[in-house]
């Protein structure tokens, strides 16, 4: 009884560290996602302004540079909501162990 009691403590320990590593790495993904969106509105206002007295390669350098910032957003929003998901999971089986 005793070493059952001891195994489940160990279990949510190391699943309050689980917990707390993913939401690390949620907040982190999340500033990185903000960063990503201000970059973003920035290079499509440096696209906006862009003249076409501009030379198509400086163009076409910002438009490679808006594809991978949209990619990485994408990227970011998925990685956000299966981190979301784990944490959602995390708690509620942390909530079991208590009761």
């Amino acid at each position: 009884m005793e070493e059952e009691k001891m195994n489940l403590r160990l279990n949510m320990d190391v699943q309050k560290l689980e917990a707390e590593k993913l939401r690390k790495g949620k907040n982190k993904a999340e500033e990185d996602l903000d960063s990503f969106k201000t970059d973003y509105k920035k290079l499509r206002l440096s696209m906006g302004t862009t003249r076409l007295g501009k030379n198509s390669e400086q163009f076409q350098e910002v438009q490679t540079r808006n594809e991978a910032l949209e990619k990485s957003l994408s990227k970011n929003q998925k990685e956000k909501g299966k981190l979301k998901d784990r944490v959602t999971e995390l708690e509620r089986s942390l909530g079991q162990y208590r009761n």
